[in-house]
């Protein structure tokens, strides 16, 4: 075993194994530093064959999946290796014991071949591009980022999310075998309980008052000790009613601040842009939702769905909290200002410097720039400087929603959207009623094709039967 420490990550224990006897030999990787508070899932899309030299560490509790394939590579070993040798190791897990299948069970042989077939394909470049994610609830698992990642939408996204009561027990965190992690401190099922009213709603006697101060006992997502959580609801001009929410463990030292937008599901989307030109605009208001993307097109910057949650703060705060999540990304360092992480090629470290010496500029309005959110859900909202007249820095439009942005946000198959009737209906057809709705435009294409033939017939036996025309002009309708 070594102890050592990879210098754009963590400490790490590096274990090797080898059988004189029979030839065996193994390897694996343990983290030896601390569970982070948050649980963490990298998601990465494969363009190009160059894309599979991207450096990855693997936790023992780290689960690599293949979306497109709809396989995973379940927690166990960990590793440090690249994206090409995770999906080798996958493609050898997946062949071993296939000459067996093949002669007792032939069916299955012939499902996990087309499996291996279309990996091969995708390691080869022929399936590109493709999805892999990789999902640590303890945070300690990473997929390396590039400059280039922050200029195609969707290419390269981290999440960090709270762990579930599960995913607490799995890493060995709040309580083990009815016990309680701090001596003395009331139990996860007795919190619970004093919680829970008759009808089974734990919010059912928590009355939250406007720019009133509530707080209430929670289970810690970070080691499940109870805990407070503190909430109040205030009312952003010009916008709609938001609770703000704020975490601090005395247990663990988790912190976590949240915002939250009330209301129904709008019909339309909302994207708004912001022509930031003077020192005066990044100190306007910004609420970001978890569901709104956002872009900094001078800057080179996306920012995916869920990427950094809800934030109320205002531009510069954002930009600066983007700024100082990627440093800690890329370089694993506590401060911003500190530059380690020297384990990062000459090239890829100028790359990185040029990025943030451009974002920097901006942060300090010393160049102009536009920020461009979208919003699905119409959650977010930048402060206009000159409500309720119109702001000339300042535009607000709202869009269809995609079809992709509904399945994501599982309106897909939600009623809401406000028939004639009164009653509501699903907002996006299903498959089915799609068929139906062009199946009868068909038919009503056909229709129209046969009156025209029976107008141009009708219109023949006019000169030989010296029949009347209509009056008018003698149209299809009127014949």
């Amino acid at each position: 075993m070594l102890l050592t420490k990879i210098p754009s990550f963590r400490e790490i224990v590096i274990m090797s194994f080898s059988c004189g006897h029979c030839g065996h030999t193994d390897s694996s990787l343990q983290n030896a530093g601390q569970i982070q508070q948050k649980g963490s899932k990298h998601s990465f899309t494969l363009h190009h064959p160059d894309d599979m030299e991207r450096n990855v560490i693997k936790d023992v509790h780290g689960i690599f999946r293949i979306e497109e394939l709809d396989i995973e590579m379940p927690a166990g070993v960990g590793q440090v290796t690249n994206l090409e040798g995770l999906l080798s190791k996958t493609l050898k897990d997946l062949e071993s014991g296939q000459k067996a299948r093949k002669a007792n069970e032939p069916e299955v042989y012939e499902k996990i071949d087309a499996l291996v077939q279309r990996l091969i394909a995708m390691m080869i470049g022929r399936g590109m591009p493709f999805t892999v994610t990789l999902d640590d609830p303890s945070g300690n698992s990473w997929i390396e980022p590039s400059p280039q990642d922050l200029e195609t939408k969707g290419k390269y996204s981290r999440v960090q999310y709270p762990r579930t009561t599960e995913q607490n027990a799995s890493l060995g965190l709040g309580q083990t075998a009815g016990e309680s992690t701090i001596d003395n401190g009331p139990k996860i099922e007795e919190l619970l309980q004093k919680l829970q009213t008759d009808d089974g709603d734990p919010m059912a006697n928590v009355d939250i008052l406007r720019d009133a101060f509530n707080c209430m006992q929670v289970p810690c997502p970070g080691c499940a000790h109870p805990t407070s959580l503190n909430m109040q609801s205030v009312n952003v001009p010009f916008f709609k009613e938001t609770l703000l929410s704020a975490l601090n463990c005395e247990n663990c030292g988790y912190r976590n601040n949240d915002v939250k937008t009330g209301g129904e599901v709008p019909e339309f989307g909302k994207r708004i842009t912001l022509h930031v030109k003077d020192p005066e605009d990044l100190r306007r208001d910004l609420l970001k939702s978890e569901s709104c993307a956002m872009y900094v097109p001078e800057c080179k910057v996306h920012i995916e769905t869920g990427t950094m949650g809800g934030r109320f703060t205002t531009v510069e705060g954002i930009l600066t909290q983007m700024r100082d999540d990627l440093k800690q990304d890329i370089y694993h360092a506590d401060d911003p200002k500190e530059k380690t992480g020297d384990s990062v090629s000459k090239e890829v470290r100028a790359q990185w410097e040029s990025f943030f010496v451009q974002l920097d500029k901006a942060i300090a309005g010393e160049i102009p720039f536009t920020v461009i959110m979208t919003d699905p859900l119409d959650k977010s909202y930048i402060q206009s400087l000159c409500a309720p007249e119109p702001d000339p820095k300042l535009t607000e439009e709202q869009y269809e929603r995609t079809a992709e942005e509904m399945e994501d946000l599982g309106l897909a198959d939600m009623k809401t959207k406000l028939g004639k009737d009164g009653e509501y209906e699903q907002e996006m057809p299903e498959k089915g009623q799609q068929d139906d709705d062009t199946a009868s435009t068909e038919e009503t294409e056909a229709e129209k094709a046969e009156m025209a033939e029976k107008a141009a017939w009708f219109k023949s036996l006019i000169p030989q039967f010296n029949l009347t025309p209509f009056s008018g002009d003698d149209s299809e309708e009127e014949l």
